[in-house]
């Protein structure tokens, strides 16, 4: 779902469509009751979190509010949280799927610290979130599921509904099933069926308490079951019962309404991590000119890159469902070695697997993008949670000297952008690139700016056509002398000829050599490459000029750790920030950068690996901040590391 902002408010009108002007009276299905509307409450910022059974559809659900709200056109930003299984224990607290959705206003940066409103489908739900919550936030319970066995189930010896102990919060108890089941009466399906659509009952709810449009969902809906008809018309009833229920109901006295954000002119859409990332390598094909190859083996989180590139054979890319991972980055580099642009999807596990093929593109300099979407480890670990911890694998995860470029995106929308940077280092330098994502930026979603075609980066290269050696023979390691790539020489040209393999390669020839000094000379030029590598400097966000505290990230804590930046200087202290998109070869200018500072924090979702390899190349005593929780950082709590910072600079100086 794409839109077009200017400079002016954009509100919706009847019927969906997007509108500049003043805001409109609201529409939306309606009861035909002629009652007075009930009062608006203007906000700038609400955070809603949806929670019940992984099977009670909250993935779905959310979704569908935040496709809505960004088709009216908020910043947004999402936290989708769920169970590895592919259906938990119904009822218990393991089983508990969320779903967050931050809107504003205004530019926002992460799903919030705590959620405005909790939908709660069970007392499960309930339970898991509660102690998220701050005083005074609203609380929608589904009241049909709080019977005294799912209680008992999650450990409630009292019912917490009746017991006095959500006093500090707004309490809307609603029978969600049964309303949905009246509602859906005369739909004619089994009684579990239209239990089924009690999500798209609290959707409507939802949709009317914050003026959110209807009639994307209603599409949706007939569209995602255009083979049952009857579900999908059972689904959107339910959902209109919600709203309808809203503007009926005494409990709700009031509803809200959020404007849409003064984004920058253009053409938008809400777009997850994993989506920019599959977009970005299809721009990549285009831009090179080359077929994309993806040669990948399903694991969560990056499953969607191969699910979503798979639909696009018309813009020439083939996906190959390979029987593990080690075929899988096979064939990708057998891809390449043919003249594609070849790619393989995984995550931390199968990194692991692909380790020795990603060794051997280093020996062949070959261009390979290795995409990594990080999650918690180690094993198994937490499939659908995130984490920062596979960047030193990235590194160094291979046997002998095997140096690899690492690019790292900050947000959903930035995979794109990562994605053709990737793209760009691989095909220049002739060598495989990380690009490290993680589940955080994987499923979250926000709003894109959608590029002009024209903006993207050329990234044509030029194959071998000709033999290079003074004396009419094929050279296949001889090097540009400003980048160190090796001449790239589709299979089949005539008179080029070459043999491959890892075994170590004498300069030049590219014949197998095993002669001391030409594997040292070679290492080091391998090394020499990765080094050389342009990239841009490192910026810093410094206003006064004066901060003494430098908080420096990378990857997906750019959201938390620049949310916590704002609060700190809205409190008077001062502070720098930076953010690394490139992780090897570090930007030229960091270490004078790091030197600038008399303190350097380092926040990562892992024990210090950035943190570890700054101290290493550059002697500063970089200090961590970290947390390996499955989640991503809060800006509270970010914000209290930077301000206990300061203070301390503070209370030394004035010693």
């Amino acid at each position: 779902m794409t839109s077009q902002v200017d400079q002016s408010e954009a509100v919706d009108g009847p019927g969906g469509e997007r509108r500049t002007g003043p805001a409109s009276p609201r529409s939306g299905p309606q009861d035909g009751s002629g009652r007075a509307p009930k009062p608006i409450r203007r906000l700038d910022r609400v955070i809603i979190r949806f929670a019940g059974d992984s099977g009670d559809g909250m993935q779905l659900t959310g979704d569908r509010f935040t496709s809505e709200t960004a088709a009216f056109g908020n910043d947004l930003s999402t936290l989708p949280n769920f169970p590895a299984e592919i259906r938990a224990p119904a009822g218990t607290l393991p089983g508990v799927s969320s779903f967050q959705l931050h809107f504003a206003d205004h530019d926002i940066l992460t799903p919030g610290d705590a959620p405005d409103v909790l939908v709660a489908m069970n007392p499960a739900a309930l339970k898991a979130n509660l102690a998220d919550l701050p005083a005074g936030a609203e609380i929608i319970v589904n009241t049909d599921e709080f019977t005294k066995r799912a209680l008992a189930k999650v450990g409630y010896d009292k019912d917490p509904l009746g017991d006095g102990s959500l006093e500090a919060f707004r309490l809307h108890p609603v029978p969600l099933t049964t309303l949905t089941l009246e509602a859906l009466k005369d739909s004619g399906l089994a009684r579990k069926d239209a239990e089924r659509a009690k999500n798209m009952f609290a959707l409507g709810l939802l949709s009317w308490m914050y003026h959110r449009p209807t009639h994307g969902t209603e599409l949706f809906l007939r569209q995602k079951f255009a083979k049952k008809p009857q579900i999908a018309e059972a689904n959107v009833a339910a959902f209109r019962a919600g709203w309808n229920f809203g503007e009926t109901t005494e409990d709700f006295a009031v509803s809200y309404e959020v404007p849409p954000a003064k984004l920058p002119a253009g053409t938008y859409r809400n777009i997850s991590g994993n989506l920019a990332l599959s977009y970005g390598l299809v721009a990549a094909g285009e831009r090179s000119g080359l077929p994309v190859f993806l040669g990948s083996y399903p694991i969560t989180p990056a499953s969607d890159i191969l699910h979503e590139l798979s639909k696009h054979k018309n813009f020439g890319v083939r996906t190959f469902q390979a029987e593990d991972e080690i075929a899988g980055i096979g064939a990708a580099l057998g891809a390449a070695f043919g003249g594609a642009l070849g790619v393989t999807t995984t995550s931390g596990p199968g990194v692991a697997l692909k380790s020795e093929t990603i060794g051997l593109a280093v020996s062949l300099e070959l261009p390979l993008l290795v995409v990594d979407i990080q999650r918690g480890g180690p094993s198994t670990g937490l499939p659908t949670k995130t984490e920062q911890a596979d960047l030193l694998q990235a590194m160094f995860g291979r046997n002998g000297e095997a140096p690899v470029p690492i690019v790292a995106p900050a947000t959903p929308a930035e995979c794109f952008d990562a994605a053709l940077d990737a793209a760009r280092i691989a095909l220049t330098y002739r060598t495989p690139v990380f690009l490290l994502s993680d589940g955080y930026l994987a499923n979250g979603s926000e709003p894109w700016k959608i590029p002009a075609v024209d903006e993207l980066p050329d990234l044509r290269v030029e194959f071998a056509t000709e033999p290079n050696g003074a004396d009419g023979t094929f050279r296949p390691y001889q090097r540009d002398p400003h980048t160190l790539a090796r001449p790239w020489a589709v299979p089949g040209t005539p008179g080029l000829e070459h043999r491959i393999g890892g075994i170590e390669k004498q300069d030049g020839t590219g014949n197998i050599s095993y002669d001391p000094a030409n594997h040292d000379f070679m290492v080091r030029t391998r090394q020499a490459k990765i080094d050389g590598i342009e990239v841009p400097d490192v910026e810093v966000d410094d206003p006064s000029g004066e901060a003494r505290v430098l908080v420096l990230g990378w990857g997906s804590t750019y959201g938390p750790i620049t949310a916590a930046v704002r609060r700190v200087r809205a409190d008077g202290g001062q502070v720098a920030q930076a953010h690394l998109r490139h992780l090897n070869p570090f930007p030229a200018n960091l270490g004078p950068v790091l030197r600038r500072y008399e303190r350097v924090i380092v926040p990562e979702m892992n024990l210090g690996q950035l943190a570890l390899l700054l101290r290493a190349k550059y002697l500063v005593d970089a200090q961590s901040y970290n947390q390996v929780r499955g989640l991503p950082f809060k800006a509270a709590q970010l914000a209290d590391v930077l301000h206990a910072a300061i203070g301390t600079l503070d209370a030394e100086a004035t010693r």
